[in-house]
């Protein structure tokens, strides 16, 4: 049938019923079908305007971004200085050895003994009744017949007795203030009472100290056993008829076991997750921003500052505690230093992210355009450079791993940086110390991959080479 005006189009999406053994999108008589038309060209002022909105919908979306990153940032920085003291809270409360660990220095420290020596030869002197020894001293004097002059001698012993009980008393606490004994004594006290006060707390069915419900009570088991356990060897042979039961007895109830439980809870959640979520909003703060590295830059020290405001606000908090503390009831020197003691690990962990904070800025800064910036990184390249070329030169080539490394230095650098932060995230409380070292240690391996990279041997020419055959 010949074209006319009843024929399909070509691209009509329907096919004559005869239409032979021709391509599906053949046309007519088996022709194939014509070319789609060019796209129509964008004239200038088309142009112009699509530019513009393109422009404008960029600049829109950066904004967005920069908004958000924004808000990110600053519920980063508010929440820093709450998320390091929860966890050092909850480190020091829930955690017994910690907990020894924190207060162990003050059994050596010469402030808190001379206070703990003081206290304990005045009650000692206060419970030695000196006037009653003069007074019996000056009966027997006087129903024995002795002169009035060596009565009342004795009479006015009171003073100088009082003054030589107080120094015998004093050597002899001293001596054991001071000593080894003290020191074990005081660490053995405190791990019990505080594995008694977390197990209460927590409602760990352990120790002798118990909570159930809201009474507190004490388990008397152990030493039911082992007062049990001594009679029969002593012969008392009944004795192991000891019934176990009632082996525990209530001390007390209180209303507020369950709020302080629930203030327990709370801790271990907020000393556990607060700096996770923390972390967290500082990695999407960084990854939100249009510019990544510059916000880094920025969060780092953003967060270094933070560091910098709770080290301050420790310092004055302990001008106002010792203002607070009254000389007569504390020295001065004693209230500080059990305050330092106190306090310590939680200056070190500050100090310790404020080095980390800074060493990020710092890298941050060092992979940016500024002239510093380039400068340090050309340096680095000169001499990782030529220190490669003398080892191939002296015959110690890398070869293909060395010309992988140099194939892919973000990659690499990316590896040594992501090993350095996971040895600090699996280093057991770091110090600052620990901080310097790994960056050191990172340091190092990038020159090794520099050098490594640069003593590669260079790919050869196969433009050379000729063809077999």
């Amino acid at each position: 049938m010949a074209p006319g005006k009843d024929s399909v189009p070509p691209h009509s999406g329907s096919r004559p019923p005869d239409s032979g053994s021709g391509p599906p999108d053949s046309g007519p008589g088996g022709a194939p079908p014509p070319p789609p038309a060019p796209p129509h060209p964008l004239s200038a002022e088309e142009r112009a305007e699509y530019e513009r909105l393109r422009r404008h919908a960029g600049v829109r979306h950066r904004r967005l971004r920069k908004a958000g990153a924004a808000v990110l940032l600053v519920v980063t920085l508010l929440l820093a200085p709450l998320a390091v003291v929860a966890a050092w809270v909850q480190d020091t409360v829930a955690d017994t050895d910690r907990y020894v660990e924190t207060v162990a220095p003050l059994a050596s420290d010469p402030a808190v003994q001379q206070v703990v020596i003081n206290r304990l030869t005045d009650e000692v002197v206060k419970n030695v009744d000196v006037a009653a020894v003069t007074d019996a001293l000056t009966k027997v004097l006087k129903d024995n017949g002795a002169p009035p002059a060596v009565v009342t001698g004795a009479g006015a012993l009171d003073g100088p007795l009082r003054d030589v009980v107080r120094t015998v008393v004093d050597r002899n606490v001293t001596r054991v203030v001071t000593s080894e004994i003290f020191r074990q004594t005081w660490e053995g006290a405190n791990r019990q009472a505080h594995a008694a006060v977390v197990h209460m707390l927590t409602g760990e069915r352990e120790g002798a100290l118990r909570a159930t419900g809201d009474t507190i009570q004490l388990d008397l088991g152990p030493v039911v056993d082992q007062v049990r356990e001594r009679l029969v060897d002593a012969g008392f042979d009944k004795a192991a008829a000891i019934p176990d039961t009632d082996r525990t007895v209530t001390l007390f109830h209180t209303d507020e076991l369950g709020k302080a439980q629930d203030a327990m809870r709370l801790l271990d959640i907020l000393g556990t997750w607060l700096p996770v979520l923390t972390v967290a909003l500082a990695a999407l703060t960084v990854w939100t921003a249009p510019g990544h590295r510059v916000t880094l830059l920025i969060t780092a020290l953003g967060l270094g500052l933070m560091m910098v405001v709770l080290l301050v606000a420790l310092a004055v908090v302990r001008r106002v505690y010792l203002d607070a503390v009254p000389s007569s009831a504390l020295p001065p020197d004693a209230a500080g230093a059990i305050f330092d003691t106190f306090l310590r690990f939680l200056r070190d962990s500050t100090r310790t992210l404020l080095v980390v904070f800074l060493a990020t800025a710092l890298a941050a800064y060092l992979y940016g355009p500024g002239r510093v910036a380039r400068w340090v990184r050309d340096l680095a390249r000169r001499g990782t450079t030529a220190a490669g070329r003398a080892l191939r030169s002296a015959g110690l080539s890398t070869g293909r791993a060395g010309r992988l490394l140099a194939a892919h230095p973000r990659w690499t650098t990316g590896v040594v940086l992501g090993a350095g932060a996971l040895a600090l995230l699996l280093w057991n409380r770091p110090t600052v110390g620990a901080v310097v070292l790994v960056a050191v240690l990172v340091v190092a391996a990038l020159a090794l991959v520099g050098v490594a990279a640069a003593a590669a041997d260079p790919v050869p020419d196969e433009s050379g080479l000729t063809r077999p055959g």
